[in-house]
């Protein structure tokens, strides 16, 4: 019996059009000898459609956004899985950004009793908060660059004591970042006080917490991680760039980005990476999958940048790139493997919710 599969995208964040991307690339690489694939799209304004089900790969991601049938609530859309067996339904959520990756998708699935692929509410909303991830990373020993935090009221009640503090503690260049966004969503760099005042302007547009970081000089490394209890690490991978960061438009519209897998590590800096990512990934109590991204700098000290429990599997992405490099595995037996470790995950927590762990 094939296991239906609703892919979910979408979404009411900056990063909508990013999600509808993650979602081509899954909904064309599913098995359907495997798997029967259901669409369930969120509009910009909320509004949930589910569609039939995808006998045959798409075209573009204008076919994604759903125009026929009539618009629901998601309770409407999610009322089919009360009217069969539950374990035959698995849900491959593809939200990037707020309501999507941040926990709050992952804490109605729960709520519903429905496996679901990926990290659960903890590692989301942790992993997604910039600041909440330094903070656990500090507690788990792993180095980070010096950044600082604060809220749009602190801004708006001593905003000169903090351009300040900055520029003595972080200092020129920095970045500035929204707690919680991705895909490069509302960051800048900085080279001055100027900047620097403009960049936390346009950050908080997009939440209301931002961090600063001091720049570090240095290539962006990446790795895979894949797995729930015992997580295997990919390989490490870079992009090949001249920009000093990948802007939003950088990564998804240029079409220039190469990437360089295996990256230009020798085993001893590689070994040290692929430690601090699997330590990364446990102190998030992460599951299904994570990209954990370090700086390593030309003396070869290694510096976690930030972590992604909800990749983009589109044809920039480096994730799939990573995990199926030198033909380990197959984008669909990549998809495969989540798919079974969502369903490995929600049994093991029926054990615990019936009472029986350890039986």
């Amino acid at each position: 019996m094939r296991t239906n599969v609703y892919v979910m995208y979408g979404g009411q964040s900056p990063e909508h059009d990013v999600s509808l991307k993650t979602a081509l690339a899954v909904m064309n690489r599913l098995d359907r000898d495997r798997y029967r694939v259901y669409p369930i799209y969120v509009e910009p304004d909320g509004a949930w459609r589910g569609g039939n089900e995808l006998a045959e790969c798409l075209d573009d991601v204008e076919s994604l956004r759903l125009s026929s049938g009539e618009r629901s609530s998601m309770g409407g859309i999610l009322k089919q899985w009360y009217q069969e067996d539950r374990s035959n339904h698995v849900v491959f959520p593809v939200l990037h950004g707020p309501n999507g990756e941040d926990g709050t998708l992952q804490g109605m699935l729960e709520m519903l009793n429905i496996p679901y692929v990926g990290n659960g509410v903890l590692a989301s909303a942790a992993g997604m908060d910039k600041i909440m991830t330094k903070r656990i990373m500090e507690q788990a020993g792993i180095p980070q660059t010096p950044y600082t935090a604060f809220t749009l009221y602190e801004w708006n009640k001593e905003a000169d004591r903090l351009i300040h503090t900055i520029g003595s503690s972080i200092g020129y260049p920095c970045y500035v970042k929204p707690a919680n966004m991705g895909s490069s969503v509302g960051i800048s760099r900085c080279g001055d006080r100027e900047e620097l005042e403009a960049s936390i302007r346009e950050a908080f547009r997009y939440d209301r917490k931002i961090a600063v970081e001091k720049e570090i000089p240095g290539r962006e490394v990446q790795v895979a991680i894949l797995g729930n209890d015992e997580p295997v690490c990919s390989v490490a991978g870079e992009f090949e760039r001249e920009r000093h960061f990948f802007s939003y438009e950088r990564k998804y519209s240029s079409g220039v980005l190469t990437k360089r897998i295996p990256a230009r590590l020798d085993d001893e800096v590689y070994g040290r990476l692929r430690t601090m990512a699997l330590q990364a990934f446990r102190a998030l109590d992460g599951a299904g999958l994570m990209r954990v991204d370090f700086f390593v700098t030309d003396s070869n000290e290694i510096i976690l940048n930030e972590v992604n429990t909800l990749p983009g599997f589109t044809e920039n992405s480096m994730f799939p790139a990573l995990l199926t490099y030198g033909g380990r595995r197959t984008f669909a037996q990549l998809l495969d493997e989540l798919i079974g470790l969502a369903l490995e995950r929600y049994r093991e927590k029926r054990v615990w919710r019936d009472g029986r762990a350890g039986a």
